[in-house]
Order: structure tokens, then C-alpha cells, then sequence
């Protein structure tokens, strides 16, 4: 498993121990990998399209650079 530190505002922060406190979650850790797996959930093709594009990007410019 690897270890992440992620700086949150305040407000973000507070919002996620209230959310502990409730109950939803057990700790912190817990409720951000949650949130972090329903995103990627969420959006998988959109992120998958995302980095093709930044792929391609990419790929242009360095295409472009070498024929300068």
C-alpha cells in the first residue's frame, strides 16, 4: 500500500472529519480512498479520453520538435 499526504482546505478538511465523526466512515483514510474510488467509478471513460488526448499531444509536439 502506499502513502499519500494530500494538503486539503480547511473547509474540505472539517467537512471530511464531521463526515467521520457522523459515522459514515471510520477514519479519514477510509472516507478518501471512497471518494477516490467513486470517482474513478464515475468517470472512467472521461479519464481514459483524457490522457489519449494528452497522449496525442504529446506525441504531435515531440513529432513536430524533431522536424524543426
Amino acid at each position: 500500500m502506499t502513502t499519500l499526504q494530500v494538503k486539503l482546505p480547511d473547509r474540505l478538511a472539517q467537512l471530511l472529519r464531521e463526515t467521520v465523526q457522523e459515522g459514515w466512515f471510520t477514519s479519514e483514510e477510509e472516507a478518501v480512498r471512497a471518494a477516490l474510488w467513486e470517482f474513478f467509478r464515475r468517470y472512467p471513460l472521461q479519464l481514459t479520453e483524457q490522457f489519449q488526448l494528452e497522449d496525442i499531444e504529446w506525441a504531435r509536439q515531440l513529432r513536430q520538435n524533431r522536424n524543426l
